[in-house]
């Protein structure tokens, strides 16, 4: 058979075939004294069977594992891992289309790109103006947008989030914006925001960092969006946190 015609016998392009042999993974058959390469019924075999295996979605080099015949691994091995891999994709398309769902079902401006576990948090904190209360929204968007959250964190989070007495803390960071770092509201309001946090919430913090990768530079970046004042609550909180984390 010529290439062509083992091309149209298995169903793949002539340009297929030359990547399959440029590539080493389809040995190339000897030419004829005409110049055309003769292919046979055990080329064509092979052929259809790296047709089969990069349709079921293997790389060239898994294809290769697969077909060696001294080296690599079991065609079972290699097609359990990909079904395990189309698993995760799977789901992770789920959870996107989860999301766009809640974006579609959202009125006009309504919507954000939340994980769902983070949706059903924020749902359950009270209506308020306060500045500091939508600066923490927008943190925990940034958490959960990195990946650094999850259900367990939220779930902890969610009688925080519920507690009424929570705007009060929030509104005595706001009322702290033009107040000098000295002032001795500081350090009572910052014991009393980490006596508020339940030790649940603690335990599901991920034991590489108290907030995303990169923390040391996220401190900064959190810390310059306050007032001084309004800063050191909030770096001793930070740093009450990690230690009680650590603990």
């Amino acid at each position: 058979m010529r290439i062509g015609e083992i091309a149209a016998l298995v169903g793949v392009t002539t340009r297929a075939i030359r990547h399959y042999h440029h590539v080493g993974l389809l040995p190339e058959p000897e030419r004829r004294s005409n110049g055309y390469r003769a292919y046979s019924v055990r080329d064509a075999v092979l052929l259809a069977r790296v047709r089969r295996l990069t349709e079921l979605g293997l790389s060239l080099e898994e294809v290769r594992d697969v077909l060696a015949d001294d080296a690599g691994r079991e065609l079972a091995d290699v097609l359990e891992e990909l079904d395990a891999d189309l698993a995760r994709q799977e789901a992770e398309i789920g959870e996107r289309r989860r999301r766009l769902a809640a974006l579609l079902a959202a009125g006009p401006g309504e919507g954000e790109p939340l994980s769902p576990a983070l949706a059903a948090l924020l749902a359950k904190a009270p209506p308020t103006d306060s500045p500091a209360a939508a600066m923490d929204r927008e943190h925990l968007t940034l958490l959960d947008a990195s990946g650094a959250g999850g259900e367990e964190l939220y779930a902890a989070l969610g009688p925080l989030a519920a507690d009424p007495a929570v705007l009060a803390l929030y509104e005595r960071l706001d009322d702290l914006a033009d107040a000098a770092t000295d002032d001795p509201r500081i350090p009572v309001l910052a014991a009393e925001l980490v006596a508020a946090v339940p030790d649940e919430v603690f335990a599901a913090i991920p034991a590489e960092g108290t907030v995303v990768a990169g923390f040391a530079g996220f401190k900064e970046a959190l810390l310059a969006e306050y007032t001084p004042a309004q800063a050191e609550v909030v770096l001793r909180v930070m740093e009450a946190f990690m230690e009680r984390g650590r603990g």
